[in-house]
């Protein structure tokens, strides 16, 4: 049953935001928030495949432990995709709300993402193993976690500052992800019924693109009705 529910859930997970990834690139007009979010979308899917398509085989066929060479791997190339997401919904921030200079912080986030990938690519990390120490799983989230909270904050503060009602709940998405990752990365080992947790964390980064695809459409639509009303002024004198 787990298998079954597993696979189907990470089919529909995978294609739906690779698919809305590819909407949003091929639809922006040009404008930079959403070729952000188009390429964040796309690189949220294509990482987690690494990821999930392994786990569905595993599950489907001789199990978890029988494959746990290609899920570390997977994880491994996960953990830089993820970190490469945060970096990019940053740059969304910073294009939502036109923000200017605030060198010193792009600094932070940027040297963030560089130490999470640094320690990842160590050696200690033992990804192959069927027993990675929880120790290496604990220091390379660190970062990760500190750059999830400052894009949480700074969403929160920019939106509510703003009035921004179509961006009022984006903190509250990156929240909900840490909410249900951290506790997978302390306790999945020792309390595997923990992992199910990974369900509503995919289902808080799929409402992450949501808001961002949302938000293209209305800017489209937007644009298309002033179109109309120019079309329609322009079209007037000729009418008379």
């Amino acid at each position: 049953m787990q298998a079954i529910f597993e696979t189907v859930f990470d089919a529909l997970y995978l294609t739906g935001v690779v698919a809305l990834g590819i909407l949003m690139l091929r639809n922006a007009g040009g404008r930079r928030q959403s070729l952000l979010f188009g390429a964040m979308a796309v690189t949220l899917g294509a990482g987690d495949a690494f990821h999930l398509l392994p786990r569905a085989y595993a599950l489907l066929t001789t199990g978890l432990a029988s494959h746990a060479a290609a899920l570390g791997t997977g994880k491994f190339i996960t953990s830089l995709t993820m970190t490469a997401f945060y970096v990019l919904l940053y740059h969304v921030w910073r294009s939502r709300y036109r923000v200017t200079g605030k060198m010193g912080l792009t600094l932070a986030v940027y040297g963030l993402a560089a130490v999470r990938v640094a320690l990842c690519l160590l050696p200690q990390n033992r990804w192959t193993s069927p027993a990675p120490p929880l120790l290496w799983g604990v220091l390379r989230n660190l970062p990760f976690s500190v750059m999830g909270l400052a894009v949480i904050l700074l969403f929160y503060n920019s939106a509510r500052e703003r009035g921004d009602a179509p961006f009022r709940h984006m903190w509250l998405t990156i929240a909900l992800s840490f909410a249900f990752y951290l506790p997978v990365v302390l306790w999945a080992d020792a309390v595997p019924a923990v992992g199910i947790l990974m369900v509503p964390k995919t289902l808080a980064y799929v409402w992450t693109v949501l808001i961002g695809c949302l938000d293209l459409r209305s800017a489209n639509r937007s644009a298309a009705r002033s179109r109309d009303a120019a079309v329609g002024l322009g079209a007037a004198p000729a009418g008379r």
